[in-house]
């Protein structure tokens, strides 16, 4: 069974930083590529960040670009790293797998013909 399992999330204040990871099973882990996915009540899913296995090359969502980075211990999980987070980052953060390669487009349209998805801790705004 393919499972991703999300974790980091807590309460922070805007201005903080927070670590999420999510790690991978049921699958080669090298056969896929990883990205991150937020979506707050009543919207649509936004795409977050994408890693690219094979070259390790990144996007980044324009509105997360410079606060937000994603890395990986090319075993099982990638996290993101989230600094200076601002009160719009408090949706749900989820991590989907698609067969390698992932396009950037197919992330920033909402990660529509991912795999495999996980089911997402919550950021939460406490100022």
């Amino acid at each position: 069974e393919v499972q991703l399992v999300e974790s980091g999330g807590a309460l922070v204040q805007a201005g903080g930083s927070l670590r999420l990871s999510c790690v991978v099973s049921g699958l080669t882990f090298d056969d896929y590529d990883i990205a991150w996915f937020r979506q707050a009540p009543g919207k649509e899913r936004q795409g977050v960040s994408c890693l690219i296995h094979d070259d390790g090359l990144t996007w980044y969502g324009g509105s997360v670009k410079g606060r937000f980075t994603m890395s990986t211990d090319n075993a099982n999980t990638v996290y993101l790293q989230m600094d200076n987070l601002e009160p719009e980052d408090t949706p749900v953060y989820y991590c989907g797998a698609q067969r390698a390669p992932i396009t950037f487009k197919a992330v920033a349209n909402g990660g529509f013909g991912m795999n495999y998805w996980g089911k997402g801790p919550q950021v939460t705004d406490s100022s």
